[in-house]
């Protein structure tokens, strides 16, 4: 199994990149806000997941092995494939992803494309809490993390939505909406995929 990627952004596609290791070039699948955190030409190290079928090797790449974690586990599940595990993903954080499996709120898991009542239904009911419970904030030393810093990035998203397809304008506008919604007065760096995540479900998801 190939657990991660470190190299340099040679591509940028709408769900995926490649990533140059020792002078080959990976294609990699993955989700927006992942892909939104790329450079072509910079330096990048992704968790990834190989999936083999009798036909294929893909790679699937994530900002993290706890996104790993959860991609493959939900694929646990009778009827999700490693397409659906992404798009869940895309449309929420792990802990997300978490909280709607122990709370058993099937509404939040209908959110992503292609699961419908019973497939949130099996979800909550095979998984439950065998990925780990959902936590705010991940202590350092016994204590809680502090907040990121104070800084808006809300630019990143708006650059990551041109890069999926809306002009300047929808995309700002859409990214305005959101945080003004959330109450926040910016963008710092934990939020952007946060962010980016609610601005693509209100705009109706990927483009194309």
């Amino acid at each position: 199994m190939i657990a991660s990627l470190s190299g340099t952004v040679q591509a940028l596609r709408l769900d995926n990149a490649v990533l140059e290791v020792a002078g080959i070039g990976y294609l990699v699948h993955a989700t927006p806000a992942t892909l939104a955190a790329l450079r072509v030409g910079s330096p990048a190290v992704l968790a990834t997941s190989l999936v083999v079928r009798e036909d294929s090797l893909t790679l699937y790449g994530f900002a993290d092995d706890d996104e790993r974690l959860i991609f493959e586990g939900v694929q646990s599940v009778s009827g999700v494939g490693p397409r659906m595990a992404l798009a869940i993903l895309a449309v929420h954080t792990p802990d997300g992803v978490r909280r709607a499996l122990v709370g058993g709120d099937v509404k939040a898991l209908t959110r992503v494309p292609g699961i419908g009542l019973k497939g949130a239904q099996r979800l909550i009911l095979e998984l439950g809490d065998k990925l780990g419970k959902p936590s705010s904030q991940v202590a350092v030393n016994g204590a809680p993390a502090a907040p990121a810093a104070d800084t808006d990035l809300s630019w990143q998203v708006v650059e990551a939505l041109v890069g999926l397809g809306w002009s300047a304008k929808v995309a700002e506008d859409a990214v305005a909406t959101v945080v003004a919604d959330s109450g926040s007065e910016g963008v710092d760096l934990a939020q952007v995929p946060i962010i980016l995540r609610a601005t693509l479900r209100s705009l109706g998801g990927p483009r194309g």
